[in-house]
């Protein structure tokens, strides 16, 4: 049992070493990337649900 564990554990080891991990740089890019995009998505969204409150406001005002 304890033979199985150690060569999981070194698997995962040697497995972990082939993994290309970003940059620093790629990290903070990626970052600021997705805060701007989650800003411009929630700015559609509230400029969108503001419209469609104004027209169904116009609408039942009639």
């Amino acid at each position: 049992m304890m033979a199985k564990i150690r060569a999981y554990l070194q698997e995962v080891g040697r497995e972990m070493q082939k993994v290309n991990w970003p940059t620093r740089q790629e990290l903070v890019n990626n970052t600021v990337l997705t805060l701007i995009a989650s800003v411009l998505v929630a700015l559609f969204i509230f400029l969108a649900d503001r419209l469609i409150a104004t027209v169904l406001e116009f609408i039942y005002s009639l």
